[in-house]
């Protein structure tokens, strides 16, 4: 069934939908839906309802809709940004569950992204959520210098990917904390850019609390290693 995230904008009392010009064409031109036809209508921040197209402007809500993809815990990705491909990143995580993404400027990060970029990815991550049935979008933050990030992080559990560290695979870790007392805690997992943190950052990080975590003996590409720590924590936590 198809799905479509709308904004709370767009609510009229609990019975009623109004499209936007986009979401029109859409669904009529590009699905070729009719009068009648239901579908799967998000929020994005957590609630669904089964709904029914009963004009070519409108959608009628017909009852809540109950949804069985999300994570057990809120998972922040934490990635420096790549010289390209971030927007794979940023479609693949969310399909694989992220909560959160933050672009990261590190020191070896070379993209300096515009303002439209971000409009951009958040705009791949309503659509990734949409085609994956998640009760969430995505929340895809300004990007920040990794110094700046350190300074403003929460008190979610850290797992720093640090390439060919003598660390704990980030499986491993993921799958103590799944079974752990914390196993509702929100976490984040940081990934660094080509070449890797640079040793300072590895131990700035450290010297605030994060840990340490190894995504095996593979040489990854930057955007291989956000989607596979993703793919990671979506095996772990829901183990």
């Amino acid at each position: 069934m198809q799905r479509l995230v709308v904004t709370p904008e767009q609510f009229d009392g609990d019975s009623l939908v109004y499209l936007t010009p986009e979401q029109r064409h859409y669904l009529l031109s590009v699905l070729r839906l009719r009068i009648g036809d239901r579908l799967i209508t998000l929020n994005g921040s957590g609630k669904g309802w089964l709904t029914e197209l009963v004009s070519e402007a409108t959608l009628g809500l017909l009852e809540p809709y109950q949804f069985k993809t999300e994570l057990p815990c809120p998972v922040q990705l934490v990635a420096a940004l790549p010289k390209n491909g971030f927007d794979e990143v940023v479609r693949c995580c969310t399909e694989l569950g992220v909560m959160r993404i933050t672009p990261i400027f590190s020191a070896r990060t070379v993209l300096k992204p515009s303002a439209n970029k971000l409009k951009r990815w958040q705009k791949i991550a309503t659509e990734a959520a949409e085609q994956s049935e998640r009760a969430f979008v995505p929340t895809i933050d300004a990007p920040v210098k990794f110094g700046d990030y350190l300074q403003q992080q929460g008190n979610s559990t850290h797992y720093l990917c640090a390439a060919r560290a003598e660390s704990p695979h980030l499986l491993g870790l993921l799958t103590t904390h799944a079974l752990s007392n914390k196993s509702h805690d929100d976490l984040a997992i940081c990934v660094g850019p080509e070449g890797g943190w640079t040793e300072p950052e590895i131990e700035q990080a450290i010297a605030h609390g994060m840990t340490t975590a190894s995504l095996g003996r593979s040489i990854l590409r930057a955007v291989t290693a956000s989607i596979t720590a993703m793919s990671l924590a979506n095996a772990a936590l829901r183990h």
